[in-house]
């Protein structure tokens, strides 16, 4: 469960009594959001079924999806599948001239007809989350100033949310679009405790998936110790990407000196792994800096990955929607025979209507 700071004098059970006496709070302070709940059956696919957005201004569309009662709308059924693709080369620098022709895409092995790509920039619903364990001191304030590189980045229609975990994670500002509201929840972060990072991984994510009003949603997550804390198990937590429709980055301060025993992994060695497995398939990324200082250089690759995505979108031949998880893998393939590395999530449920109503917005 993510509770919300008690900092800032929010009780999460004053708001429930309130809410079952029908009670209207009268401004956004003083309603903070409800924790987000385990992923369930009736959560919408992950990087699924997405109604068509409005054109942007620049945008191809084909002339059979105009409608001329709604002038710059695209009209296509719930069955189109939506990926944000990043796309770089081997030196991890990222490629932004493709064209539709650059890419394939495969759904359970099956080759798919690529609908249409787009390089727009999207506006995105983004989360900050923080350990604040007590290990963390030393590294606060150098991860906070980095953090608030990113804060700086955001463009119109962009929304973040900070929360910071020790042994339970914690929401300290709620989603919003207000810079400044961010910024000085940065500054009410405080060490602790313990670390809880799966706990916390699996929390934030639900929230934002729940709670965020942009399509594209991510997560940045920075930790400097292994998992020691959480309740849920890595399973869990994969199964929990599988199904948030949010990417992952992670920064992990991994403390490399305990030593592997003489049949096994170091710890170190299995977090770095378990950490990586979790950002990729979600299609987000994990950074392991050896300094606290690299992080500004690192906070910059993460708001580039984020502001230089492809949209690819396609419909998928097993029309069936049977609610079991479909894989999906793109690959590009360009012209010029460069190599090219395509990150996506792992793909998504194919459940029906039924099972995957329409989320509210808060």
């Amino acid at each position: 469960m993510l509770r919300y700071n008690t900092r800032r004098k929010v009780s999460l059970l004053a708001v429930w009594f309130l809410l079952a006496g029908t009670v209207a709070w009268p401004g956004r302070a003083q309603d903070p959001p409800q924790p987000p709940s385990r992923p369930s059956q009736s959560r919408p696919p992950a990087g699924g079924k997405q109604k068509a957005p409005p054109v942007r201004q620049g945008a191809q569309v084909e002339p059979e999806q105009q409608d001329p009662a709604a002038a710059g709308v695209i009209k296509l059924d719930t069955e189109l599948v939506v990926l944000d693709v990043t796309v770089v080369d081997q030196l991890n620098n990222p490629v932004y001239s493709l064209t539709k022709d650059d890419f394939v895409v495969f759904e359970d092995k099956v080759k798919q007809e690529v609908e249409a790509v787009s390089r727009e920039e999207v506006p995105i619903s983004f989360g900050i989350v923080i350990d604040t364990s007590g290990s963390m001191r030393s590294k606060l304030q150098t991860v906070t100033d980095a953090a608030a590189l990113l804060i700086k980045e955001m463009k119109e229609g962009d929304e973040g949310f900070v929360a910071q975990f020790k042994i339970e994670p914690e929401l300290v500002q709620d989603f919003t679009s207000d810079q400044r509201e961010l910024e000085e929840a940065l500054g009410e972060l405080y060490t602790s405790g313990g670390t809880s990072l799966l706990d916390a991984i699996i929390a934030t994510a639900d929230y934002a998936h729940e709670k965020g009003k942009q399509r594209r949603k991510a997560l940045i997550v920075i930790s400097d110790g292994l998992e020691k804390n959480s309740s849920v198990k890595e399973k869990e937590v994969m199964e929990a990407m599988k199904e948030d429709e949010v990417q992952v980055y992670i920064v992990g301060f991994i403390n490399e000196d305990e030593p592997a025993g003489l049949f096994s992994k170091s710890p170190a060695k299995r977090a770095k792994e378990l950490l990586t497995r979790i950002a990729e398939d979600s299609g987000g990324r994990a950074f392991f800096p050896k300094e606290v200082n690299e992080m500004p250089a690192v906070a910059a690759q993460i708001s580039k990955d984020l502001r230089t995505q492809y949209v690819l979108s396609y419909y998928p031949s097993n029309q069936m929607r049977d609610g079991r998880f479909r894989t999906v893998r793109v690959n590009v393939n360009p012209k010029d025979n460069r190599k090219l590395i395509a990150r996506t999530r792992q793909g998504y449920y194919a459940r029906s209507e039924r099972e995957s109503p329409e989320r509210r917005n808060p």
